[in-house]
């Protein structure tokens, strides 16, 4: 196994994943308290980058699930649940601040993380493609062992007194503005909709 190759797989899962670890942490404050929520975001985590994985690795060997051109609308399933979660924040704005959020499900968490990596597909390709399959599959298994340490560091933050404190008070409100973000984000850059 070649070392650099190692390292640049941490480096570039690294750079085009950061923004995960706090949607991970509010992922973990929106289940505080509820069981099975580590399970739960590591499952849907997990899927959803599979996902990413699966299409890169397609792509690298020259098939598309996707056409190019409908990235960008991925974008409306950070935006949809976000609207969703907006939506269930106002509903439940008198109840008790633990009564406010739904725990988060597998597949809500797999579908904010294939949509907000749509983007690392296009940079994970051509890397695939040149680093011949041995490389990809180290490639694949460092970014599958770091998706693991991402969702601890997820957890982590969220668990911290200070920004537990912070993400309970807020978590409700600021989720469904982290994720419209990054649907609008997402339609905006890719030119969805003539953005």
């Amino acid at each position: 196994m070649n070392l650099g190759t190692i390292g640049q797989a941490v480096g570039l899962f690294a750079v085009t994943n950061i923004d995960d670890i706090v949607i991970l942490a509010l992922f973990f404050a929106q289940g505080s308290g509820q069981r099975h929520t580590t399970r739960t975001i590591t499952l849907g985590q997990y899927l959803g980058f599979a996902g990413i994985l699966g299409a890169a690795v397609a792509a690298a060997f020259g098939a598309t699930f996707l056409p190019e051109q409908a990235i960008p609308y991925l974008g409306l399933l950070p935006l949809a649940l976000g609207i969703k979660a907006a939506v269930s924040a106002w509903q439940h704005r008198n109840d008790p601040v633990e009564q406010q959020t739904a725990s988060p499900t597998i597949l809500a968490v797999a579908a904010v993380t294939f949509a907000n990596g749509g983007d690392n597909i296009g940079v994970y390709v051509p890397v695939f493609a040149t680093s011949g399959v041995s490389g990809m599959a180290v490639y694949v298994a460092v970014f599958l062992l770091l998706v693991a340490l991402w969702v601890a560091m997820g957890r982590y933050f969220a668990t911290r007194p200070a920004i537990a404190r912070v993400l309970s008070k807020w978590g409700h409100v600021v989720l469904p503005v982290v994720l419209i973000g990054i649907g609008v984000l997402i339609l905006v850059e890719g030119g969805a909709f003539g953005l």
